[in-house]
């Protein structure tokens, strides 16, 4: 039976030579999945499977557990690899999520284009899912839950044995007598989910057997609902849309349908969602502040931003105005948190003088209480007004870096050269992780 959901699943995908990316944990789900990708493989070699352990580190038994996956998928006849992540303890976001995002963006490395990233969640998993988005208060899109077929990567992720219960999962492990892992934080019914599936979902099952499929149904409602929602949206969300992928507040209308236009749009950018409550700040504290405000809203590792009119999500960061580096011309410079790269390059006709003998090459991101004249503007103006004008936004104004000659400012990456400092003989490259800018 197992089997036969599995190969139905693929069969769709499966016109041509097809990659499968096999997630494994080594518990019993992904196991009997290693288990069932082995036979459909063996009936079909002109297929490729690449299985993959993610090494979280969390447990003593990790390295134990990254080798039985090694020799369990050898004698299946598919290749194993062992990605180690590392996850941040004691940080704002639960080691539960942090587990979950390291480890899709560890195998999202190995999606190939149209690739398939097989899991091996199943029908109770689906009802702890609901149940989690219940507690939680989610609407529509968080009780859809989890999809049979999502896009992933490069291409696709599917969920083969998603309307197949624990039960069988472990029925077909014993018959097989096959073995598996037991992660010990499974029992620690602290975690939301371990005290669903131990404390709750058996006791509705044993009132209500046909509970799975009836969520499961409802699961599948809501998706519907959702991607017709977003269907209808996509040209508004769209005409929203800016180049640099912020959204426009005036193209927002009602409150209804701006709070779903802001949900779709961060859905672009693969971040956990907002809760209602935050939802509703950011309409209220961002997008109806005064224009002439500042207004952010952060959770998680990001923040929601208003300038000139438009949303901007932006990645929170640590300060950096303290830091700074002495630089060599014609070699490039690293920066600090995903900046990029700075390099000051001797050339002909360029934009900055050479430095004087004694003028020590720096790089800084202090822009506090200086002010300089930009080459043909009239007069000096402090930094922060130029900024201004130059309209980068106020959380990108102290992550622009500052050329120094000694202790003077030369230029600022990607605007102006200051007056003093102009020449022939040089120009500044920023080649940032978004884009490369040269001044």
């Amino acid at each position: 039976m197992l089997y036969s959901r599995l190969a139905n699943s693929l069969q769709a995908y499966c016109d041509s030579p097809q990659h499968f990316v096999l997630a494994l944990s080594g518990g019993l789900d992904s196991r009997v999945l290693l288990r069932l990708m082995g036979q459909y493989l063996h009936l079909n070699p002109q297929h490729e499977c690449l299985a993959v352990h993610v090494h979280h580190g969390l447990s003593q038994n990790a390295d134990v557990w990254s080798q039985r996956c090694l020799e369990w998928a050898r004698q299946e006849g598919i290749e194993c690899c062992v990605e180690r992540v590392e996850l941040t303890l004691g940080s704002r976001v639960s080691v539960e999520q942090q587990a979950r995002e390291q480890r899709y963006q560890a195998l999202r490395k190995h999606i190939r284009p149209g690739g398939i990233l097989l899991t091996a969640q199943h029908a109770d998993d689906q009802l702890e899912t609901v149940l989690l988005a219940l507690k939680r208060g989610s609407g529509p899109a968080g009780l859809a839950a989890m999809a049979s077929s999502t896009p992933f990567a490069d291409g696709l992720h599917l969920r083969p044995l998603l309307s197949s219960s624990r039960a069988e999962i472990e029925c077909y492990g014993q018959q097989h007598q096959l073995e598996w892992v037991e992660d010990e934080s499974n029992q620690d019914t602290r975690y939301d989910r371990n005290f669903l599936r131990h404390e709750v979902t058996p006791q509705l099952i044993r009132r209500w057997s046909g509970i799975r499929k009836a969520v499961a149904r409802s699961a599948e409602l809501c998706g519907e609902q959702d991607a017709l929602l977003q269907e209808l949206l996509y040209e508004k969300l769209q005409q929203a849309l800016g180049a640099d992928q912020s959204l426009s507040v005036a193209a927002l209308g009602s409150e209804r349908v701006g709070k779903q236009l802001i949900r779709q749009w961060l859905g672009l950018f693969n971040v956990l969602m907002p809760s209602k409550v935050q939802l509703d700040q950011i309409w209220q504290t961002v997008v109806q502040a005064k224009a002439d405000a500042n207004p952010q809203l952060c959770w998680q590792q990001v923040q929601v931003r208003r300038f000139r009119q438009r949303l901007y999500l932006v990645e929170q960061w640590p300060d950096i105005q303290d830091w700074q580096q002495e630089c060599q011309l014609d070699q490039p410079s690293r920066l600090p948190q995903n900046l990029g790269s700075l390099t000051v390059r001797k050339t002909t006709g360029g934009q900055l003088r050479l430095p004087k003998e004694g003028e020590v090459l720096s790089i800084r991101f202090d822009p506090e209480g200086i002010e300089v004249k930009p080459v043909g503007r009239v007069g000096k103006r402090k930094l922060k007004k130029l900024f201004q004008e130059y309209g980068v936004p106020s959380w990108n104004r102290r992550r622009t870096p500052l050329i120094y000659y000694g202790d003077q400012l030369a230029a600022v990456a990607g605007l102006f050269v200051v007056e003093a400092f102009s020449g022939q003989d040089c120009d500044l490259e920023w080649h940032n992780d978004a884009s490369d800018v040269q001044c």
